[in-house]
């Protein structure tokens, strides 16, 4: 019975480490950016004007909710310049999403407002900041919304089975999405939880999976801005704000329709 009783003790102990520090961790200056509890510290999209319902906080992660009324990335209510970002990840199945840093701005899209044209996604973009189409304050009721998060990408990805994947190295886990390739793979099979590490210091980039350096690169790499100029010069406002970034965004956990986990959130930030 002792032993019964002292492995339940343990057993406590090990989860009640999610989304706490360690001392080395408090001793370097990280803090929390998720307390595995609450929304402080993010955008809760309940509380936007029209409410979301895309995140919810779920057994010390926070997870997606699929077909939201309103698609959107869970910000940061802070915006980081330099700084170092600690994050565990899960992703289902055929799930795709990331992890977005140095946020430029956002685009709200109203569906019963979207405009047919050419360009798909990247066009429809295009169209709704050349017309101001959509007011999420005014979403009508049953109408359905999303809201796309300009910026640059860790991307998340099940590598073996989403297609996305088979679109390049580019496209695959650990790269800067559509943009730089990670050179290695370190991702655990889907379903189990990987670790990842993100350090921005002015336009370096580092992106880390499982303790492996995965990329590292910058901010103003020709390739990033060829990947810019050929996929958004349908939106010449997202081309033109990636090509010329603001050194401080707001963070974001993408909503990319797929059930996704994200815990122990933790940042310093670089001086």
């Amino acid at each position: 019975m002792r032993v019964f009783v002292l492995a339940l003790t343990a057993a406590s102990v090990l989860a009640a480490a999610d989304n706490t520090l360690t001392e080395a961790e408090k001793a370097a200056g990280f803090r929390l950016l998720f307390d595995g509890r609450t929304m402080n510290g993010w955008l809760d999209p309940a509380k936007q004007k029209v409410p979301g319902d895309a995140w919810m906080v779920e057994d010390g992660t926070l997870r997606t909710v699929l077909h939201p009324r309103i698609t959107e990335d869970l910000l940061t209510r802070e915006e980081f310049g330099d700084f170092e970002l600690l994050f565990d990840w899960r992703l289902a199945e055929r799930a795709n999403t990331g992890l977005k840093y140095r946020i430029q701005r956002t685009v709200f899209v109203d569906h019963t407002r979207r405009q047919p044209g050419p360009h798909g996604f990247e066009g429809m973009l295009g169209r709704e900041l050349a017309g101001r189409l959509s007011d999420r304050a005014r979403l009508a009721d049953g109408a359905k919304g999303e809201v796309y998060s300009v910026g640059f990408e860790f991307q998340l990805l099940d590598d073996d089975r989403h297609p996305d994947a088979r679109r390049g190295p580019d496209r695959q886990t650990g790269a800067l999405y559509s943009m730089i390739p990670a050179e290695r793979k370190a991702a655990r099979p889907v379903g189990e939880w990987n670790s990842s590490r993100l350090v921005v210091r002015g336009v370096r980039i580092e992106h880390w999976v499982n303790g492996v350096k995965v990329l590292e690169g910058s901010l103003d790499d020709e390739r990033i801005k060829e990947g810019v100029a050929r996929r958004w010069g349908p939106a010449p406002e997202i081309r033109d704000a990636l090509l010329s970034p603001r050194p401080k965004g707001h963070i974001a956990l993408q909503h990319h329709h797929d059930p996704v986990w994200f815990r122990n959130l933790k940042i310093r930030e670089l001086r």
